[in-house]
């Protein structure tokens, strides 16, 4: 095991540097913990004035502590954890918790001393977990060391399941919600600031543990991205599910953004991209990162989900709210086909419908195990949902008795179940039995909606190098030239003054004007269509030129774009991005000047492969009558596939923050693309 996973997860030698001799304050919390729960190590307080804390044997100093020690928690008020640091860096002691808060978080004071204390910690090769870390608990080897007021509980039960939180609050209300039903967890840690140690290199640390069987995340931001990359490539390796559940709307947005791209591509956008690329399976209920993983473990989904459940009830109201929560998620419930019916027949279950209601049978075991068996016989679906009513709160052991004789029968699909009324018993037992088991019919259709989207994490393809120069300050023409450069060519001429000869272009033709400072040119009066012969042109170029300066009288103009007019089945908008958090992102959606109003868009790391290209654009509604839908004409989606790749491979280019093609105009039959507006930011 990794020498870090030790120093964290099993310490033998624990100091405490400033550990209360009091038992009410919050500084006493982490040796009080480590004993209630049963540590067997070393617990080594530091105090500078007492000989003893709380009938440990205490030290003035760090230094003055003999031999060696595995893990500091530093439990002192801001100003003094700097040179605490040193002095835990100066000891040799591999890794230290820093629980106060006041740094980067704090504005730029907060952010300076954080830099001073990652500073010293990194010349010593200490690694920080922290600041603002509530600490580590590892439950199998009864060590607590964590101020979190949950470890308060009497017992805590263990587990399989580890929980690397941002939130050290969350980590007890996690672990208390869990205990509640019968879950448990094998690690908790809290990661705070993420100076040094980020959530993703932590969680990285529990995967070869033997102690481990999925990972849980509690993510506010994803910071260091290359180590939930790792994480998950590694996690997937060795059939650990890694599951996310991330709060936080980006700050970024359209309020920074100087694109329809920026303002669509949010950071959470960017993150579910991101999750989905590398197999992390993401919810977006809290009940539901408790619940999945028992049926992430249970089976990995069919390489080619159907996105369809069979669901049996003994409550017929309980029922239609799992099959209407379901289908809002986009997972169908669907009626038994002609194999599952047949052994319902031989079974003499009646069935009709999408919901298969066993109420005026009651919950009697045989009936629904019989009627679990014959759902698992579906060839069109992926997964069978037990729905129980009252008797799961009544009478737990039957309730439970017919879908855990169902799962031991060894049929062909997981199943699972969701318990209407308040049950807890009829949860625990089911806990105990490995069967997934849902407390609301959200979290029961969150937790089957990600289970079906669950993917391996994706090769990366390839981005090579785009050899082309853009100014500090671009206006269209040059985003058009480095458009060119990917491969992205449509015909455009540029007019310096009104005077310029007109270019040897096809008219009609359209007119904008340009300027590095005007990403949306028609709300200044920057653009004129169907403008049809050279003298028109010189006339418009004139007007544009006084109106556009009236309106705008701060912009740089570089002179105007000429484009003949052209004319598709329908249009995109086509974006890039380098997301503040994860990375360069493509964006496809529906464009226009309604984009950001419709937000209709799906985005995908860059760069990506024509295939990942294909099944972006079936993402986007307003693209699907391309596709040739109840007749009407298709587009040449091949081309925009192409166009997509092409774009993104602006992965490869660091000096370039943002690109955009809005519209893009998608031709008939394999007419192609026209770029009709481009732009594009630089870096910095």
């Amino acid at each position: 095991m990794h020498s870090l996973h030790r120093a964290l997860f099993q310490p033998r030698r624990i100091a405490l540097v400033g550990a209360s001799s009091d038992p009410k304050r919050l500084t006493a919390r982490a040796q009080l913990y480590l004993r209630k729960h049963g540590y067997q190590g070393d617990i080594l307080p530091v105090h500078p004035r007492e000989a003893e804390v709380l009938g440990e044997r205490a030290w003035p100093t760090v230094a003055d502590i003999p031999g060696t020690v595995d893990f500091a928690y530093i439990l002192l008020n801001t100003p003094q954890v700097e040179g605490v640091v040193e002095a835990v860096a100066a000891k040799g002691i591999p890794a230290a918790c820093v629980l106060a808060d006041g740094f980067a978080e704090a504005g730029p004071e907060g952010a300076a001393r954080q830099s001073r204390l990652l500073a010293t910690a990194k010349r010593a090769g200490l690694r920080i977990l922290g600041p603002n870390s509530m600490g580590v608990v590892n439950l199998n080897d009864r060590i607590a060391c964590s101020v979190n007021a949950a470890l308060e509980a009497d017992s805590l039960p263990a587990g399989r399941i580890a929980l690397v939180s941002q939130s050290g609050s969350m980590m007890g209300a996690i672990m208390s919600r869990g205990a509640a039903r019968g879950i448990g967890f094998s690690h908790l840690v809290g990661t705070g600031n993420e100076a040094d140690l980020t959530a993703g290199e932590v969680a990285g640390l529990l995967v070869d543990d033997p102690q481990v069987d999925a990972i849980l995340l509690f993510l506010e931001a994803i910071r260091e991205p290359r180590h939930f990359a790792d994480l998950a490539r590694r996690a997937h390796a060795a059939g650990k599910p890694v599951i996310a559940y991330k709060l936080g709307r980006s700050p970024y947005g359209a309020e920074l953004a100087t694109s329809h791209t920026g303002a669509l591509a949010g950071s959470d956008a960017a993150a579910e991209a991101f999750f989905r690329a590398h197999g992390i399976l993401r919810v977006t209920t809290l009940e539901a990162l408790i619940e999945l993983p028992a049926l992430a473990r249970a089976a990995r989904p069919p390489a080619q989900p159907k996105r369809a459940v069979s669901v049996t009830t003994t409550t017929g109201g309980g029922g239609a709210m799992a099959v209407d929560c379901l289908g809002v998620a986009g997972i169908e419930a669907r009626a038994p086909d002609a194999a599952a019916g047949a052994k319902l027949d031989a079974a003499g279950i009646a069935h009709h419908g999408r919901l298969l209601d066993l109420t005026l049978a009651g919950a009697k075991p045989d009936r629904v195990a019989a009627a679990i068996d014959a759902l698992q016989a579906a060839g069109d679906t992926d997964l069978v949902l037990s729905v129980i009513g009252s008797s799961a709160q009544f009478r737990p052991q039957d309730a439970v008795a017919g879908i855990v004789r169902a799962r031991d029968a060894g049929g062909a699909k997981p199943v699972a179940a969701f318990l209407v009324p308040q049950a807890d018993a009829s949860l625990r037992l089911l806990a105990e039995a490995g069967i997934p088991a849902f407390r609301t019919p959200e979290s029961a259709a969150d937790c089957i909606r990600a289970w079906c989207d669950w993917q391996a994490p994706r090769a990366a393809a390839a981005a090579p190098a785009v050899a082309h120069a853009l100014p500090a300050r671009p206006d269209e023409a040059d985003a058009r030239h480095l458009l060119a450069a990917l491969g992205l060519t449509s015909p455009f001429a540029v007019l310096r003054s009104p005077q310029d000869p007109a270019p040897d272009l096809r008219f009609p033709v359209a007119l904008k004007i340009l300027s590095p400072d005007l990403a949306h040119k028609t709300e200044v009066g920057g653009v004129r269509l169907y403008i049809p012969d050279a003298a028109t042109l010189a006339a418009e170029a004139a007007a544009m030129q006084a109106r556009v300066a009236a309106a705008a009288p701060a912009a740089r103009l570089t002179g105007f774009l000429v484009q003949p007019m052209a004319k598709g089945l329908g249009e995109a908008i086509l974006g890039f991005r380098r997301d503040p958090e994860v990375g360069p992102v493509v964006l496809l959606g529906t464009g226009g000047i309604t984009a950001e109003l419709f937000r209709d868009v799906t985005l995908c790391l860059a760069p990506v492969t024509e295939h990942e290209a294909m099944a972006m654009i079936a993402e986007v509604k307003g693209l699907r009558p391309l596709g040739g839908w109840r007749g009407l004409p298709r587009g040449d989606l091949a081309a925009l596939a192409r166009a997509v790749v092409a774009l993104s491979r602006l992965a490869a280019r660091e000096d370039i923050a943002e690109a955009e093609i809005n519209p893009l105009i998608i031709h008939p039959g394999s007419e192609g693309v026209t770029v009709a507006d481009a732009w594009a930011v630089p870096a910095g």
